[in-house]
């Protein structure tokens, strides 16, 4: 678990410092409890009681959530809730109703901001149950919001910003302000947290919250603890191939990863989330320019640990945080530091991060000493990095595979790289371990009806889960139709899983292919352009029950597609712009519309 982190500058009651002092003990206290049992007490379920009768009675904490981020947070805040003395019930929005939030009384929301403004997939089925004029009124619910986005794109936090609005619309009652959090989540979230808890905790509770939510059966042994973002499971690298060609502008792989004996099960779409390592030349560069050996303890937000090992394991060194930014700024004076700091433009920083390591950072000004603690004050969290499966459990038991980019690029004369990927492809060999656990994507799952038609729209290693969904599909004895469009810069060098896709549709598995190399002729040609030629099949196939898949790079070519697919509606079926994105609208409310985008 992520302790908080509580600037000196937030003006916080002696109330509640008085709490977090206590909450900061109850952790302390876990900590000194055999891992197992420490976990196995505080592991929360959607319908887990966390805290004992009594205190300020129940509080129901709703995630909604794409990649996990906000079910972290959500989680962090169960515990906090349960020290402070609460019932907590920590539920996916997915797994709950509107009747659900009308009747927990105290309410505390962690949402994610997906796409251009969207609730996550999974939550959209209960903001649509909220949204309808239909919808339970909430006189007697108090609730809390905290939103997690990335100010690049419009549609900052908007998620959060639509249930905060129309809780308050139905009648519920805001406790405190919403949280904004962006990309550096931890701190704000964090930060938020203790106010917000002390305000529910202080609300009176009503009618409708006097009732505990009851723990859920379990077969598990009270003690077992599954695998989890708690504890990753020691994976063994069984292969890692390269699968891009040597003429090829990306160095794309292929990792096969065994489960052994672990017991961990995955859905084809799920992804896995792999715990990486930070470049060991990398640390020993940080640790030369602040003058330390690494083997000073320091006290960090967790435990008391060496520096080389606070580096290596558990902080981001690879990308800095705006933190750190603004702390070098208040300390060097350095203009364009200052200036990016205290005019609050993030694109100008977004821009002037890109690229840049925490070493960049410091060396700004290289006059400027930090203790080991004012650096690690500084730094996020290390977390870990979530990849789309492109195995399927019914063809390759026992495995998981992935399909990664090695993200490498030379800046200020020094190698860089994407911190997980170069984990993987440079210091992790074949028969070594790595620490992973699955993060389930249930708002991307083939259909169950397994005549159903299926199209599949993934450029680049956005192939990852229709190479899934082909083999499961294939092992299942499925007989629906299946439509792949893939496309990249050149077929010779960057055609990934070529030998395979050729022999699914020779099989049968694969009723159409479309490709899409955009650098093997004079003007650029990409899926969406494949998508918009073979438009009015496409169209035929939506009617007949077709499920959409869309799956790669979120900033781009999923707008893109998006687009094209309204296009192709309009055009095709006959309608207006305005109708065309209703029908489009229709399929992503009946998840046959449904994307996997980063």
């Amino acid at each position: 678990m992520e302790l908080p982190y509580i600037p000196s500058d937030i003006p916080f009651t002696g109330e509640q410092k008085a709490w977090f002092a206590g909450f900061m003990s109850g952790l302390h206290t876990r900590m000194a409890m055999p891992t197992g049992v420490a976990d196995a007490a505080l592991a929360g379920t959607a319908t887990s009681t966390l805290a004992p009768a009594g205190g300020p009675g129940p509080l129901l904490i709703a995630y909604g959530t794409q990649t996990g981020n906000a079910e972290m947070i959500a989680e962090q805040a169960g515990e906090a809730a349960a020290s402070l003395g609460f019932r907590v019930r920590v539920a996916d929005m997915g797994d709950l109703t509107a009747a659900d939030i009308a009747a927990s009384g105290k309410l505390l929301a962690v949402v994610s901001t997906y796409g251009e403004g969207d609730m996550p997939d999974a939550a959209e089925d209960l903001w649509g149950a909220l949204a309808e004029a239909g919808a339970p009124r909430l006189e007697g619910l108090r609730y809390a919001v905290c939103g997690l986005g990335d100010s690049i794109y419009d549609g900052f936090c908007q998620a959060a910003k639509n249930l905060d609005g129309r809780l308050a619309e139905l009648g519920a009652q805001r406790l405190v302000d919403r949280v904004e959090c962006d990309v550096d989540f931890q701190r704000p979230a964090d930060a938020w947290l203790p106010g917000a808890l002390q305000a529910l905790a202080d609300a009176p509770a009503t009618a409708l919250s006097t009732t505990a939510p009851s723990p859920s059966p379990s077969s598990k042994d009270p003690g077992e603890v599954a695998w989890g973002r708690k504890r990753p499971y020691p994976a063994t690298i069984l292969a890692n191939s390269i699968l891009s060609g040597p003429t090829s502008g990306k160095e794309v792989r292929h990792v096969v990863i065994s489960l052994g004996d672990s017991g961990i099960e995955y859905q084809a779409g799920d992804g896995l989330s792999v715990v990486p390592v930070n470049d060991e030349t990398l640390v020993a560069a940080l640790l030369s320019r602040i003058g330390a050996t690494g083997d000073e303890v320091i006290t960090d937000r967790k435990t008391q640990r060496t520096l080389r090992d606070a580096l290596t394991h558990h902080y981001e060194i690879s990308t800095p945080s705006k933190y750190l930014v603004d702390y070098v700024a208040s300390r060097t004076g350095d203009d364009e530091l200052t200036h990016l700091s205290v005019t609050g433009d993030t694109d100008a920083l977004d821009a002037w991060l890109w690229g840049r390591d925490v070493l960049d950072v410091l060396n700004v000004d290289p006059s400027l000493t930090l203790t080991p603690e004012e650096l690690i004050g500084e730094l996020r969290p290390l977390a870990p990095r979530v990849y789309s499966i492109s195995s399927s459990p019914a063809a390759h038991p026992g495995t998981v595979h992935l399909t990664m980019a090695t993200v490498r690029y030379t800046s200020e004369n020094r190698e860089r790289g994407g911190i997980c990927s170069t984990f993987l492809a440079d210091r992790r060999a074949t028969g070594e371990q790595v620490h992973v656990y699955i993060t389930p994507n249930k708002a991307f799952r083939l259909p169950e009806d397994d005549a159903a038609p299926v199209i599949m729209v993934g450029p680049g290693t956005g192939i990852a889960p229709f190479r899934s969904f082909l083999h499961e599909r294939a092992a299942r004895g499925a007989v629906g139709e299946n439509w792949l469009f893939f496309g990249d810069q050149h077929r010779d060098a960057d055609f990934l899983y070529e030998a395979e896709l050729e022999q699914f549709r020779a099989d049968g598995g694969l009723t159409r292919l479309d490709l899409a190399f955009s650098r093997d002729q004079a003007h650029k040609v990409y899926v969406q352009d494949r998508m918009r030629e073979r438009g009015e099949e496409l169209y035929r196939w939506l009617e007949r029950g077709a499920y959409l898949y869309v799956c790669g790079d979120a900033s781009r070519m999923a707008h893109d597609v998006d687009v094209a697919l309204t296009e192709i509606v309009a055009r095709h079926g006959g309608m207006d712009a305005e109708k065309a994105g209703l029908y489009v609208g229709e399929l992503k409310k009946d998840k046959r519309y449904c994307r996997d985008v980063y």
